[in-house]
């Protein structure tokens, strides 16, 4: 019954993501932590907060209603793991303590030729939580719609670059050979299967050459089968799911394509390499090191396995602190965690190669594919957790400078102001 209703949800969802949202009025009244300093600060509205459901409490109604039902988005996206079955990742007992500003920096940008500031930003856009973060401080840090810092927010894909880096530092420990390697090597059950047949690296870097059609305008397209499979708890789960997908149109490594199924894989390939689970392996090698103050969660499908390109949840400032490790290439307070050589490799992938290509949207400003990352064109090596309906982490490592974002809802417009304002906080914050 959870799978047909995954499916229904799933076919009104070009009416609702193609739906204009029109920011109505509001008073952007926020209120801070006693003593604190640039925040977190926050707001018990946003835009159209009334559609979203505030007099209703913001709830989360169950499954994916927040397809077909506004007014169930907000609470859904901070409440994901209470949704769908989840796994626990946790942290440290002793989290890593994050410094803040003496007061939040005065940010104006200009955007379709006209001067704005932040507050114009979150009074136009449904953002959840914004902040921003410098080396080891926080400058910036608000929720809207009620959200709390305490609250463990949906990521959508920017799960796919975690799973990136738990490979990479499979790899460093040798639980995986070669990047090489086949995926069947470390997943028998893919043998004999396309997607057995090709290399670790072409699927960190989308290039399986395996057809695979993700387009969330349209509810039969290829990434709405793997959902209601994997989310919706089919029997078989992942493994079963990838393996529908066997037709090849092309040799590994040749053409790039986004499909959530090549991160699918890579979660099998980790699981199967390390021999546990998924969300063990990011306690042990990526929350806790990082010193997070909250345990994450990720959603699982039927097996037990972690939906690897997916609904992994965080709080905002964990997620911060994810950033600004990947923005000190690996290092987190004088540690380790992700080797420098793999975050370079990631992250720099040269122009003119297949991965360098022309962005999914028009003006969504990630010209390029690296390991499970979107690289931006600037004029030096800057890259993005991505997320559908709004989520990002954007990393800088020359100015050591992070930009988070959680939302409820997107478009190629909002992409754009969200990166004509990041231009001016990195002109500004140098």
């Amino acid at each position: 019954m959870q799978r047909i209703a995954i499916s229904q949800a799933m076919s009104l969802a070009l009416i609702v993501c193609a739906a204009s949202l029109a920011p109505g009025p509001t008073t952007a009244q926020t209120s801070a932590v006693p003593g604190s300093a640039a925040g977190p600060r926050f707001r018990a509205d946003g835009p159209d907060a009334d559609a979203y459901g505030r007099s209703e409490g913001y709830p989360s109604c169950t499954g994916l209603a927040y397809i077909r039902e506004e007014h169930c988005r907000v609470g859904a996206f901070s409440d994901f793991d209470k949704l769908f079955p989840s796994r626990t990742i946790a942290t440290s007992k002793s989290p890593a303590p994050l410094r803040r500003a003496a007061s939040e920096p005065g940010i104006r940008y200009t955007h379709a030729g006209q001067r704005r500031t932040l507050d114009d930003y979150l009074d136009a856009r449904p953002v959840t939580g914004f902040l921003i973060a410098k080396g080891d401080r926080i400058l910036v840090e608000r929720y809207q719609y009620g959200r709390t810092d305490k609250q463990r927010l949906a990521s959508f894909s920017m799960a796919k670059t975690i799973v990136g880096l738990l490979i990479g530092i499979a790899v460093n420990e040798g639980a995986i050979a070669s990047i090489n390697d086949f995926a069947e090597v470390y997943v028998p059950g893919l043998k004999g299967t396309e997607y057995g047949r090709t290399p670790i690296k072409a699927l960190l870097q989308m290039s399986s050459g395996v057809s695979f059609r993700e387009d969330y305008a349209d509810a039969t397209s290829d990434v709405y089968t793997l959902v209601d499979l994997t989310l919706g708890q089919d029997p078989g789960g992942s493994l079963s799911a990838v393996k529908r997908f066997n037709t090849r149109y092309a040799q590994p490594g040749e053409r790039f394509s986004y499909s959530s199924a090549e991160t699918a894989v890579l979660g099998l390939v980790l699981a199967g390499a390390t021999h546990r689970t998924v969300s063990d392996y990011a306690s042990e090698k990526l929350w806790v090191p990082l010193g997070a103050e909250a345990d994450a969660t990720w959603a699982i499908d039927a097996t037990g396995q972690e939906i690897a390109y997916a609904y992994f949840n965080a709080t905002l400032r964990d997620w911060a602190r994810l950033g600004l490790m990947l923005a000190h290439d690996g290092m987190r307070q004088g540690k380790r965690i992700v080797p420098r050589e793999w975050l370079l490799a990631s992250t720099s992938i040269e122009r003119g190669s297949p991965f360098w290509v022309p962005s999914m949207k028009a003006g969504s400003h990630s010209p390029g594919y690296g390991y499970q990352v979107w690289l931006s064109m600037a004029k030096h090596r800057t890259f993005e957790l991505r997320g559908l309906r709004g989520q990002f982490v954007i990393v800088d490592p020359e100015t050591k400078l992070v930009l988070v974002q959680t939302a409820i809802r997107s478009d190629p417009v909002a992409d754009r102001e969200l990166f004509d304002l990041w231009s001016a906080i990195s002109s500004q914050l140098r």
